[in-house]
């Protein structure tokens, strides 16, 4: 099931937007999580890369390392200006990601120094159990005098460095306090 909403609150310039959508978790269903979220983020106006990257990793982990038989993954976006947050959601909790350093003939591994690399900040949440939802946060920032539709805008240009992933961008709700339909 897809889901969006949008929330606006006394206090906010623009509105907090949301999409969700739960998928199964096999090769197909990471292509699918990355295809829905670049026409996602197209039609909210929201620069597609690094986003699309970063869905695409968190997904394909979800998928291939975390995958449980007959339980899906959850892909959530939450556009809280200026942030993007990506969260994918698994039932295998007990299994949390690290960033590791593959040989150099490797043919995988570098997914999650990838997300390292590419969000500004990126974490795990742990619960309810048996559930775990690895996040990554990227700070829009409009080009100036340009208004933000189609793939107008663009990030940062400062270098990134190390990320703290333990604290969640403060315009956010964290990961369990999120309600998702069926639970």
């Amino acid at each position: 099931m897809i889901q969006e909403t949008a929330t606006s609150g006394a206090g906010l310039a623009r509105p907090v937007r949301t999409f969700g959508v739960q998928l199964s978790p096999t090769p197909r269903g990471a292509r699918l999580a990355r295809l829905l979220a670049t026409e996602q983020l197209r039609s909210w106006g929201v620069p597609v890369d690094p986003a699309r990257h970063l869905v695409a990793e968190l997904a394909a982990n979800a998928a291939t390392h975390s995958r449980v038989p007959g339980r899906d993954f959850r892909l959530v976006l939450t556009v809280a200006p200026p942030v993007l947050r990506i969260e994918v959601t698994d039932t295998c909790g007990t299994l949390l990601p690290q960033p590791q350093l593959p040989a150099a003939d490797s043919e995988s591994g570098r997914g999650l120094v990838l997300v390292e690399a590419l969000a500004d900040r990126w974490g795990v949440t742990r619960g309810p159990h048996p559930r775990k939802t690895v996040w990554a946060e990227l700070k829009l920032v409009p080009e100036p005098d340009v208004a933000c539709s189609g793939d107008r805008g663009a990030l940062p240009k400062e270098p990134r460095g190390r990320k703290d992933p333990t604290e969640p961008h403060p315009a956010l709700p964290p990961a369990s306090a999120c309600p998702h339909p069926g639970e």
